[in-house]
C-alpha cells in the first residue's frame, strides 16, 4: 500500500484574525473537503502567540488533492482565507513515526 500525501499548511495571520481564520478552515473542512474523494484525516493547530494556524492534512494521493484543489465547493474558502492571511504549504511523504512503546 502507498503512504498517504501529508500536507502540512501554515497559515500567517494577525493576532486578531486568528479565530476567524480557525472558523473558516473548520467550516471548509466540515462542509466540503472531509467529504472529497481521498480525504483521510486533519489536525488544525493554533499557535499561543496567535500569529499562526496550521492545519496537517492527510490524502490518500496527490491526484486526491488535486482533484480537491480544483473541486469548486472547497475553493472559496482557501480564496477567503488569503484576503487576511498569507499561506505556506507544504507537500510531504511519511519517513518514519515514532510512538511510545
Amino acid at each position: 500500500m502507498n503512504s498517504p500525501l501529508i500536507l502540512i499548511n501554515v497559515f500567517t495571520v494577525a493576532p486578531e484574525n486568528q479565530q476567524r481564520l480557525v472558523e473558516l478552515l473548520t467550516k471548509a473542512t466540515d462542509e466540503s473537503v472531509k467529504f472529497i474523494e481521498g480525504f483521510i484525516s486533519s489536525t488544525l493547530h493554533k499557535s499561543i502567540d496567535g500569529a499562526k494556524v496550521t492545519m496537517y492534512a492527510q490524502w490518500r494521493s496527490r491526484e486526491d488533492y488535486e482533484n480537491m484543489r480544483k473541486n469548486t465547493g472547497a475553493s472559496p474558502y482557501l480564496e477567503e482565507a488569503l484576503q487576511f492571511a498569507k499561506f505556506d504549504m507544504g507537500m510531504y511523504e511519511i519517513v518514519k513515526v515514532f510512538n511510545k512503546e
